[in-house]
């Protein structure tokens, strides 16, 4: 059974790779974009999932880990040229004017910076619980664009970033989320993963069977906080201009929006709803804008696919109210038995 489930991952593996030869090399420049989109958001997605869904911490300062890892990213791949070019209103300061890096370790830089940040916000913040701990992470985001915007001679204040090197491809964004998956899928089963469970459904009963709380806390606050700053990073590549009114509160919404329709504590749901929410939203452009049917042409409505989108998700949430997946989680062995159940094989016998 284990070479089998092998052998059907491998298979799997090999036809994404097939899948992503044929996009790179056959769609356009926008159906690229937004499969780039939902991979960079399975990233994000996941990297929230661990601290909401599987932790149990009521976390909304993720626009700042990605602002953090985004801006990083940008400034350490940027040539010097580019930056004397962006910074003119006030130079950039010294040590960041010469400083250019492959993208590889500008992500990886992006994601420790990040974990930096988070592991400074924890300290005091992951002491509270459930509002108040939103609140108080909310409150840190807040503070880190509003440094962001202020801070001229380092991001340039609110005029943001340009002309950012396009690094983030296909194979970079669904690379990370790849990577991130497997990271997830070993974390999650690991002992850390079973005492972020714990916490997740009683603090007392896990503290009272020896497991560190604040430790713990912390570490998958650092730990999400350092995806989602690498996925700010390929967002900000991808985009190439970035600026501090990106990473508002609507930023985590969306990410939110995300693990809760997939299902808080499902690694597999928040894989296809971050698929699902980023193209349906690209999708369903054409309702704000007019459409001709040959006999009538009903006028577009500025905000439409916004309404038909949320009423959508109601509808999903109303009979999925853990989400598309809960808290399960995809197999072959589960896959199979579905199957069999679905299409029994009956076998003839003859006389």
């Amino acid at each position: 059974m284990k070479r089998r489930n092998l052998a059907l991952s491998i298979i799997a593996i090999a036809l994404l790779l097939l899948f992503l030869i044929f996009a790179d090399s056959s769609l356009d420049s926008y159906q690229k974009r937004i499969l780039n989109l939902c991979a960079i958001y399975v990233i994000l997605g996941l990297s929230m999932n661990l601290i909401n869904g599987f932790t149990g911490l009521f976390s909304l300062g993720h626009a700042g880990f990605m602002a953090v890892g985004a801006y990083t990213t940008a400034l350490l791949t940027m040539s010097p040229a580019i930056k004397e070019q962006t910074f003119y209103l006030e130079p950039i300061v010294a040590p960041l004017a010469n400083l250019n890096m492959p993208f590889l370790p500008a992500l990886l830089m992006a994601g420790i910076l990040s974990a930096f940040v988070a592991f400074i916000i924890g300290a005091p913040v992951l002491r509270l619980k459930g509002d108040y701990l939103a609140i108080a992470t909310l409150g840190f985001s807040e503070i880190i664009r509003i440094i962001f915007t202020n801070t001229q001679s380092i991001t340039n204040g609110s005029l943001g970033l340009k002309s950012i090197p396009p690094h983030t491809n296909l194979w970079w964004s669904f690379g990370g989320a790849a990577l991130t998956v497997i990271f997830m899928v070993f974390l999650i089963k690991s002992s850390y993963g079973k005492a972020f469970k714990a916490i997740r459904e009683d603090e007392i009963a896990a503290e009272s069977m020896g497991i560190g709380l604040f430790k713990h806390k912390m570490l998958s606050f650092v730990t999400g906080a350092f995806i989602a700053g690498v996925g700010g990073g390929l967002l900000g590549s991808l985009l190439g201009a970035i600026n501090p009114n990106m990473f508002r509160f609507v930023l985590t919404f969306n990410v939110l929006l995300v693990i809760v329709l997939g299902g808080m504590g499902s690694i597999t749901g928040t894989v296809i709803s971050a698929f699902v929410v980023t193209s349906g939203l690209e999708y369903l452009r054409f309702l704000d804008e007019t459409i001709d049917l040959g006999f009538i042409e009903i006028p577009g409505v500025a905000g439409l696919r916004m309404v038909v989108f949320a009423l959508l998700l109601m509808m999903v949430v109303v009979f999925f109210r853990n989400g598309l997946m809960g808290t399960n989680e995809f197999s072959w062995d589960k896959l199979i038995s579905f199957l069999k159940r679905k299409f029994p094989f009956k076998k003839e016998v003859g006389h």
